[in-house]
């Protein structure tokens, strides 16, 4: 028995990447930096998509996309503090144009994690000028590249970098201290406040959301103490910075990664249940979680788009099946009422991915680091039926997409 899941007429499906993470050459800010000092991996040409951006595209075309997801090298643009590149603003008017020419629809997003060094070297968002000087590059953006984007993302996945920077010590700026942690927190807020309101003075058409990492939390076992922390987790971690800004996003980017248990399970059917599959980087593989986190977000009322879901995999013997239930859950989640618009799986190529430097494998294609060749993955196959059929197929031991025992 088999079972044809169909998707709204109009459904956006395609990849994403970030520019620090694919370009290559960008050694003006503070990741760059860290990496010289050895604080860490280098990063250097990464996959040159720089360069190669065209070849790329053909390949997103190819693969049956819609639209894709890249971010704005803020160091590129702007140099030097109030200093502005206006060739490296037309290149990414050319990288935008080429997507359109392809009949991509673009999600641009204008600050993922890199800081230009003069910035971070300033105090980045812990100085009470940040606001100011994110708005004036957001404008700068508005005017000179965006053009007639209509899908914009302000900032990538706040509380993750701040998290990593100013709690756990373990991205630039390498500090653990709450106090910092909360005063970046806030201007965060008000950075992508004060950003989108300068964009839609200047682009009233354009859509404007946040790129916001979420995560499905949920007490396990008897003790009431877990579900007062599932309570906790979801309001802190989940809702609050939404809160905050609920009145400025047109749209919500929702990044999906993380399914995170509290306490021990119980009973003689959890002593039976095998452990959940887990991806390179050890994170949990349990797609019911996309469902719920989606379903969350619906009490914004506001459109969704999950543009980032993925997982690494070096050889690729667990992306087909992830995709396969990750993107059922997310129709599950449409026919429960979620107004769900676009899905983007991450990444389109093998990245940096940070703190982990070149190891983990997240792309629909490989890179080969050495010559940087591109290879297609098999699953990235996989995914271009869903994208050029706007449906996907289930085979009947897949049907019951609810796992409430975990």
């Amino acid at each position: 028995m088999k079972k044809i899941l169909r998707f709204p007429d109009g459904f956006l499906w395609g990849a994403a990447t970030a520019s620090y993470q694919v370009e290559g050459g960008i050694e003006n800010c503070d990741w760059a930096e860290a990496s010289r000092k050895g604080r860490v991996p280098i990063c250097a040409r990464a996959c040159n998509h720089y360069n190669l951006y065209e070849s790329d595209f053909d390949i997103v075309q190819n693969l049956g996309h819609n639209c894709h997801k890249i971010s704005i090298e803020w160091a590129r643009i702007e140099p030097e503090e109030g200093v502005f590149d206006l060739n490296e603003a037309a290149h990414y008017k050319n990288v935008i144009a080429s997507l359109r020419m392809r009949g991509l629809e673009p999600f641009v997003n204008l600050w993922h994690f890199t800081l230009p060094l003069w910035f971070s070297r300033s105090g980045g968002f812990e100085n009470p000028q940040s606001v100011e000087r994110f708005t004036r590059y957001a404008e700068f953006v508005a005017k000179e590249i965006l053009g007639d984007v209509k899908f914009v993302l302000t900032i990538n996945e706040p509380l993750v970098w701040a998290g990593n920077g100013y709690m756990h010590g373990k991205w630039p700026p390498f500090k653990k201290n709450p106090q910092a942690y909360k005063k970046v927190w806030g201007n965060l807020v008000k950075a992508h406040i004060a950003a989108y309101k300068t964009i839609k003075l200047i682009r009233p058409e354009a859509q404007i959301g946040i790129a916001k990492h979420n995560m499905y939390f949920k007490a396990l076992g008897p003790n009431p103490i877990q579900y007062i922390r599932e309570a906790l987790y979801k309001y802190f971690w989940n809702r609050r910075f939404l809160n905050k800004i609920k009145n400025h996003q047109d749209f919500i980017g929702l990044n999906f990664y993380f399914y995170r248990p509290l306490g021990k399970p119980f009973g003689k059917t959890f002593e039976k249940l095998p452990p959940l599959p887990k991806s390179d980087m050890g994170w949990d593989i349990f797609p019911e979680g996309i469902y719920h986190a989606l379903m969350e977000l619906t009490q914004y009322h506001k459109p969704i788009y999950v543009v980032e879901n993925g997982l690494a995999d070096a050889d690729d013997s667990r992306r087909e099946a992830f995709i396969r239930g990750y993107v059922a859950n997310v129709h599950r989640a449409i026919e429960n009422g979620a107004p769900i618009r676009g899905y983007m799986h991450w990444s389109l190529l093998d990245n940096y991915e940070w703190a982990e430097g070149f190891e983990k494998r997240f792309g629909l294609v490989e890179i080969d680091y050495k010559t940087l060749e591109r290879h297609i993955r098999p699953s990235a196959y996989f995914y271009k039926n869903i994208c050029e059929t706007n449906t996907l197929e289930l085979e009947e031991p897949e049907l019951e997409l609810k796992s409430e025992k975990y």
